[in-house]
């Protein structure tokens, strides 16, 4: 049997396995590395598990995860695709989320969501996403080897990821501005009672 084969396990120990251990290590630490640089304290990570587990513990379960996933050849191209790509992703930007803060970054890239037409920022991310998608589709239909069905699957999960955790981020904002708009509006109320107690307005003839 191919040990390369899409449905194919292989086993502990054997040279392919150290194999994939080893490029999954290292695609999965580019991922690491370029978060750390671009957001050490997590506040800018879009992955709200990732950012509720920390760094102490995102290193041991990613370490634990690409061990036991180096047996599987498919996932574990398909998870060092998606992981080179998010790395490249992050380290186009991480200059100036360093330089001008985490804090400061995000306050200043949703100021710049909220000046921007809906309509247009879906249709820019449809755009990022689906052409990649597309370029992973064209991967998986001319593959003929389980190299290429990883690389183009991973790409089209990478898409998939980009648009999901976009519009998460996205989704979340509007419920924090309408729950900022409810709460401006409750504390506001009572004061508009009183002012308007105090200055009745004049009675129409």
């Amino acid at each position: 049997m191919d040990p390369l084969s899409a449905d194919s396990f292989i086993s502990l120990g054997s040279r392919l396995y150290w194999l994939l251990l080893l490029t999954l290590l290292l695609c999965r630490g580019m991922d690491v590395l370029s978060t750390r640089v671009a957001t050490p304290n997590l506040v800018l990570e879009g992955n709200p598990i990732a950012k509720l587990l920390g760094w102490r513990w995102l290193l041991p379960i990613n370490f634990g995860f690409c061990v036991t996933l180096a047996a599987w050849p498919l996932p574990a191209i398909m998870l060092g695709t998606m992981s080179v790509l998010v790395a490249a992703r992050n380290f186009q930007s991480a200059w100036l989320m360093r330089s001008m803060g985490e804090e400061a970054y995000r306050a200043w890239h949703i100021q710049r969501i909220q000046e921007t037409r809906v309509t247009l920022y879906l249709f820019c991310l449809a755009g990022e996403s689906g052409l990649i998608a597309a370029f992973g589709a064209v991967i998986i239909l001319f593959g003929d080897s389980v190299v290429l069905l990883g690389i183009g699957w991973g790409t089209v999960g990478y898409a998939s990821a980009v648009a999901f955790y976009i519009l998460l981020a996205r989704w979340r904002l509007r419920r924090a501005t309408l729950r900022k708009a409810r709460r401006a509006a409750i504390e506001n109320t009572p004061l508009v009672s009183v002012a308007l107690r105090e200055n009745p307005q004049p009675e129409g003839k």
